[in-house]
C-alpha cells in the first residue's frame, strides 16, 4: 500500500467525521448525499438529508412523489436540476432496475446527474469497488499533494488529478480511502490557511515542501460575473397572490416565482412595461415592497418588488392565483422566498 494511503487511512480511523450518510445499509443514502454534496457544504447538507430521508426513504419512495413535493424537499439547497435529475433517475432505477441502484458501472453512468465523480464514489463507498473519484476536496489535496501546476479544472490537469487518484487507490478500501480525502480536504488542507502542521500527509506532501500550497490547486481566471436588475409584481386580491412556474428545464425550473422581468434603468418606471412585454397582460404599480439580491453562479441579480394591482386579466397558462396561507406549499428559490416572507 502506498505510504499516502496507509497514513491516510491510519489517521482517519482517529478524525473521520461521522456522519448520517456513512455505513448506510442503503447505496440509496449514499447516492442522496453525494448529490446534495455538490457545489454545498456539509454542515447544510445534513439536516437536508435527514429530512429527505424521512419523506422518500427509499428509491420507490422517490420514484412516485410528484415533482412539486420533491422540489419542496429540496428548497434552500439550489441548483435544483440535481433534485430534478434525481427525482428522474429514481423512476428509471424503479421501473428498469427493480427499485435497486444498479451496481454495473455502465447502467450507473446512464442515470441522470450521475457523472464520473458521482460513480467512483458510490462505487466505492456503497458497493466496496476499487475506483476512485474526485471532487473539490480531492482535487486540491492531489494537486497539492504531487505540486501539479496544470489548471486543475481543465482537461489535462482532470486527467493527471484522476490518474494521481487511481495510482493511490489502497486496493479493498478505496471506500474509506476516498472518505478519508474528502475529510481531509475539508477539515485540513483547506482552499485558504491550510493547517499543514496538522497533516497526516504534511512530510511528503510537495507543495508543502515547495511552499506553493497556497497556489495549489491552479485554475483558470473566472470572468466577472454580470449584474441584472428584475423587478417583481406582487399582485394580491381576496386573500390570494398571483404566482408564475418557470419553464421545466433552466434554472430554477419548475420552481414558483412572482412574476417579474428584468429592467434596463429605473425598476419602479420599467415595472409595467417589461411585466406586459413578458407576460401579456398590464398591472398597476402601487407601492414598493422590498429588495432582495442575490448571487448565482454564473451572474447576480437585484430584485425590486412592488405591490401591484392586475390592470388587465392574466392569462397565461403558467400563472395561478395561490391562497397567502399556502404560500409555503409551492417551491421557490430563494429570491422569492425572501419577497413571500415579505408578505407575512
Amino acid at each position: 500500500m502506498p505510504r499516502l494511503s496507509s497514513d491516510l487511512l491510519n489517521w482517519y480511523k482517529k478524525h473521520g467525521r461521522t456522519l448520517p450518510w456513512r455505513d448506510h445499509p442503503d447505496p440509496y443514502a449514499v447516492w442522496v448525499s453525494e448529490i446534495m454534496l455538490q457545489q454545498t457544504r456539509v454542515d447544510t447538507v445534513i439536516p437536508y438529508f435527514e429530512k429527505w430521508m424521512k419523506l422518500f426513504p427509499d428509491i420507490p419512495a422517490l420514484a412516485k412523489a410528484d415533482e412539486q413535493t420533491v422540489l419542496n424537499a429540496w428548497e434552500g439547497l439550489g441548483y435544483y436540476s440535481r433534485a430534478r435529475n434525481l427525482h428522474k433517475a429514481a423512476k428509471i432505477v424503479a421501473e428498469k432496475f427493480g427499485g435497486e441502484l444498479p451496481r454495473n458501472l455502465d447502467d450507473l453512468r446512464s442515470l441522470p446527474g450521475i457523472g464520473r465523480y458521482t460513480v467512483g464514489a458510490i462505487a466505492s463507498m456503497a458497493f466496496k469497488m476499487d475506483e476512485p473519484t474526485l471532487d473539490g476536496n480531492l482535487r486540491r489535496v492531489f494537486s497539492r499533494l504531487f505540486d501539479v501546476i496544470e489548471f486543475a479544472d481543465s482537461p489535462a490537469g482532470e486527467k493527471i488529478l484522476w490518474g494521481l487518484a487511481a495510482e493511490n487507490l489502497p486496493k479493498g478500501k478505496a471506500g474509506d480511502y476516498n472518505q478519508a480525502l474528502m475529510d481531509l480536504g475539508a477539515t485540513i488542507c483547506l482552499p485558504k490557511n491550510p493547517r499543514c502542521l496538522l497533516c497526516p500527509l504534511m512530510e511528503i506532501c510537495e507543495a508543502r515542501k515547495n511552499g506553493t500550497q497556497e497556489l495549489r490547486p491552479v485554475l483558470k481566471p473566472k470572468k466577472q460575473a454580470p449584474h441584472y436588475v428584475h423587478a417583481a409584481a406582487v399582485i394580491i386580491e381576496r386573500g390570494r397572490v398571483l404566482l408564475h412556474q418557470r419553464p421545466a428545464d433552466g434554472l430554477l425550473g419548475g420552481m414558483w416565482e412572482f412574476p417579474n422581468a428584468r429592467v434596463e434603468a429605473d425598476p419602479a418606471a420599467g415595472l409595467v412595461k417589461a411585466i406586459n412585454a413578458a407576460y401579456s397582460f398590464k398591472v398597476k404599480r402601487k407601492d414598493a415592497l422590498g429588495v432582495v439580491q442575490h448571487a448565482y453562479t454564473h451572474f447576480k441579480v437585484t430584485v425590486y418588488a412592488f405591490r401591484c394591482e392586475a390592470a388587465s386579466v392574466p392569462k397565461n397558462k403558467n400563472l395561478k392565483w395561490v391562497k397567502l396561507g399556502e404560500l409555503d406549499d409551492f417551491p421557490m428559490g430563494k429570491v422569492d422566498r425572501q419577497i413571500a416572507k415579505m408578505l407575512k
